[in-house]
């Protein structure tokens, strides 16, 4: 089990990295997270909702997500609420003081997952929480030590040097720790360290003296690794740009974001010399953030959040994102005055794709009668296309493929888009509004009359490369442009990850602290 000694201090990559390691190394091996809170979902192939978080752990680990890998998962509705998620399915929402109640009963759905993933897998690697010394949680945890002592597990607890401290917060969680939770502790490793190591030695031999335990690593700050880190991280401002546990987005715009791509590609443009503008907008409540790597990373494209109107004005291509809170996240469209921006680009022709809950605010109204999503009871859409999103308790969660059968001149007939569905309401199109794809479960998504405003209810819709060279060309890039396939992209970071934690880490000692050969 790999614990921190506090929130993003990297776990989640180094469970990745360790994880390509071993199955590089010819074993079976799955990631495990028992509790996760993240507004970035994924729906498995039995369309079961978990985390992203172990999504990019188990095809690190070269093998399909499910469930099972995070058991529960809270979904923030508010500062002090979320929607509590149990393999897969939710199951309310609750307040933070009703959930420290109620996830002590949530212990067999966490030992149910981790033994089914212990029967299948020669190695399991569990990713902890937080911190596991956080002392007001004594007695009530089901993310750090006690899922340790469930799995008989050895930890190895990991310190952002980054953040200053790490020698302080190393030596503070240990003394916090219990007895028994300290013997379980098998050794220590720095994470994001920038320098020359020869300077830290003096505190290395500091904490192994102190700690009595051996520092197995000193991982380096990884520059430009696009894979994506902790759930829970926030979007770091408006530029474009993600706070992450090893630098994923060094720098604003697409220079930072497009490191896989070879020097020549990677300046092209647009057709007339200049970057096509992706503003994405900057919700209060969105969710999967991640649907936008793709159009970060392609060349051609200048991405970034705007988090007002005048983030807007430069755009060439508005994107709005999903939500947690659809109606309220439309609300603050209207009382922030991007609403009335995003109208006015749309009718001067700046193309606007609307994702999930992004989809369904440019309709004419949303209705939500039961008070599901907001105390409302009802707000106006942006009205670009005529259409109308009623929320009832039905949730949609599947993985999907489709074909555009719509006629709009930013994606081709026919190409076939891929991605997941996590949503409630439905979306009715009014008399003439021609669905977007043809999917095995239905139509999905809309079309407006100009073919210039498009939605769809598909997370993952631009990881096609057909939709991306559909813009491309669009905006006057060269079609002979070459595209990347995403899941490519990502193998190669997931090797380059293994390949640098291979060299700074002590592998033969962790592979027997783990018990194998």
């Amino acid at each position: 089990m790999l614990q921190g000694t506090a929130s993003h201090a990297g776990k989640t990559l180094l469970v990745a990295g360790l994880a390509r390691i071993m199955a590089q190394d010819g074993y079976s091996v799955a990631p495990f997270k028992s509790q996760n809170m993240s507004l970035n979902s994924y729906a498995d192939a039995d369309g079961g909702e978990m985390g992203r978080a172990q999504v990019v752990q188990a095809e690190a680990a070269g093998i399909e997500p499910r469930v099972d890998m995070n058991p529960v998962l809270l979904k923030p509705t508010s500062d002090t609420g979320s929607q509590v998620v149990v393999h897969g399915r939710p199951v309310g929402t609750m307040t933070a003081g009703t959930y420290h109640d109620f996830k002590m009963g949530l212990l067999d759905a966490v030992s149910e997952s981790l033994e089914r993933l212990r029967r299948e897998f020669q190695v399991v690697i569990i990713e902890g929480a937080g911190s596991p010394a956080e002392v007001n949680f004594r007695g009530r945890d089901i993310a750090n030590m006690a899922v340790a002592e469930m799995a008989d597990a050895p930890v190895i607890l990991i310190g952002d040097i980054e953040r200053g401290g790490v020698f302080a917060s190393m030596v503070g969680t240990m003394e916090l720790l219990l007895p028994e939770e300290q013997e379980r502790v098998a050794g220590l490793v720095i994470n994001k360290f920038r320098g020359d190591r020869a300077i830290l030695e003096p505190g290395l031999d500091f904490l192994e003296g102190r700690c009595k335990r051996p520092v197995l690593g000193v991982v380096p700050y990884i520059k430009d690794l696009r894979i994506e880190e902790e759930d829970s991280v926030a979007l770091s401002d408006g530029s474009g740009r993600f706070s992450s546990g090893n630098d994923r987005h060094s720098g604003s715009g697409r220079h930072g974001a497009n490191a896989l791509w070879p020097s020549d590609v990677r300046d092209s443009s647009a057709g007339n010399g200049k970057a096509i503008n992706v503003r994405a907008v900057r919700l209060p409540r969105i969710s999967n953030f991640t649907d936008f790597d793709s159009l970060e990373a392609c060349p051609g494209f200048d991405f970034r959040f705007a988090e007002h109107a005048a983030g807007l004005a430069d755009a060439d291509l508005i994107v709005i994102p999903g939500t947690k809170s659809t109606i309220a996240d439309l609300r603050f469209l209207w009382s922030s005055g991007m609403a009335a921006e995003i109208i006015r680009k749309a009718q001067a022709g700046t193309p606007v794709i609307g994702i999930c809950g992004g989809y369904q605010m440019l309709g004419t109204k949303i209705l939500d009668p039961q008070g599901l999503d907001s105390s409302a009871g009802s707000v106006k859409g942006l009205g670009l296309i005529d259409m109308e999103t009623v929320f009832g308790p039905e949730k949609e969660t599947r993985q999907t493929a489709g074909e555009v059968v719509a006629e709009t001149p930013l994606i081709p007939a026919g190409s076939i888009v891929k991605g997941y569905e996590i949503h409630m309401g439905r979306t009715e199109l009014g008399p003439g509004v021609a669905p977007l794809l043809q999917t095995a479960a239905g139509a999905d998504g809309a079309v407006s009359a100009d073919g210039l405003v498009i939605g769809s209810y598909l997370h993952g819709f631009f990881d096609s490369d057909e939709v991306l060279s559909g813009l491309l060309s669009w905006f006057g890039c060269p079609v002979e442009l070459p595209l990347l396939e995403r899941g490519l992209a990502r193998e190669h970071e997931y090797d380059r990850l293994a390949r640098e934690l291979r060299a700074s880490l002590d592998m033969a000692k962790i592979y027997e602290i783990a018990g194998l050969a």
